[in-house]
């Protein structure tokens, strides 16, 4: 398997990376300020998001993700400001991304308004040590240099919404930096682009729908597309299910464990070729808020 892995790395690194390089999540509906800039503040409310992914148990060297996430909107509810924290694993390779989200509101009716945002930050990637240890790679001239490097980027976004819908579009990151710029062979960092939406119907005074969706675009990556129907009891409990179009399907279960604090499980199982290989990946969520009183929306927010 490690010569497996090498190999792949090798191919990964030596070669232009069209690829998808940023991590995905069976519940992004609540991980949007990882994505969108434009999303800080929009809840009305001090928002810190926590999230754990495995993906592919039993899949050595299978990726892991964490998340943290932080926004809110200043005191006249214009601005918005976000901090994100991700750090993503995958075999030798590790990812650490800090991100700072600035939003500005713009009011196009009562009920409707427009974000636009910027996200500025860093990311490091750096190989582990224990990957130098191994014969192939001793041996190998390529992985002389080790590659460890911190890079900038910028990535732009437009959040539209009211009460009971959304629509945002952005690209996090819009630099194609070369994490292997000391050698001949380029590892660059694709662009991402996403469009999301979702919409909250009624279906009695105490259950709703939220049908969502999340589309990624990389160049010379297959399109993904993320499909999601939440059913939602009494704003409490939240149950939902997705199908990522021929990658995998998922379950969901959040629930408010008491104001201002959730707690949610996600599990998703691979339907495309990887799935002999591994049972499924797992998400743990845990979101807590603070409502502000000048909140412009009085009724919870569902997205």
């Amino acid at each position: 398997m490690k010569k497996q892995f090498l190999i792949f790395l090798v191919i990964l690194v030596a070669a232009p990376a069209f690829s998808q390089q940023l991590p995905q999540f069976t519940q992004y509906m609540y991980n949007t300020i990882s994505i969108n800039p434009a999303y800080a503040g929009s809840r009305d409310a001090f928002s810190i998001i926590g999230l754990h992914r495995s993906q592919w148990a039993d899949f050595e060297g299978a990726p892991t993700t964490q998340t943290l996430s932080i926004n809110s909107p200043l005191s006249n509810n214009k601005i918005g400001l976000g901090l994100s924290i991700i750090n993503d694993n995958a075999g030798y390779e590790n990812y650490t991304y800090a991100y700072g989200d600035f939003a500005y509101r713009i009011d196009l009716s009562a009920d409707v308004s427009l974000r636009m945002g910027l996200k500025a930050g860093a990311s490091y990637y750096n190989l582990e040590e224990e990957l130098f240890t191994e014969p192939e790679v001793m041996n190998d001239p390529f992985f002389q240099d080790r590659l460890n490097r911190w890079t900038p980027n910028f990535g732009l976004g437009f959040y539209l919404s009211s009460q009971n819908w959304y629509i945002g579009a952005s690209a996090p990151k819009l630099i194609n930096n070369n994490n292997n710029e000391f050698n001949e062979y380029l590892a660059l960092e694709q662009v991402h682009y996403y469009l999301t939406g979702g919409y909250v119907f009624d279906l009695s005074d105490n259950v709703k729908l939220r049908p969502t969706t999340l589309v990624k675009m990389t160049k010379g990556a297959p399109l993904s597309v993320d499909l999601t129907a939440t059913a939602i009891f009494n704003e409490k409990f939240y149950l939902g299910g997705s199908y990522r179009i021929d990658d995998a399907v998922g379950a969901f279960l959040d629930v408010q464990v008491f104001n201002g604090f959730r707690a949610g499980y996600a599990y998703e199982y691979p339907i495309s070729d990887i799935r002999p290989y591994t049972s499924g990946s797992h998400e743990i969520l845990l979101i807590y808020e603070i409502r502000l009183k000048n909140t412009r929306y009085k009724s919870p927010r569902f997205f």
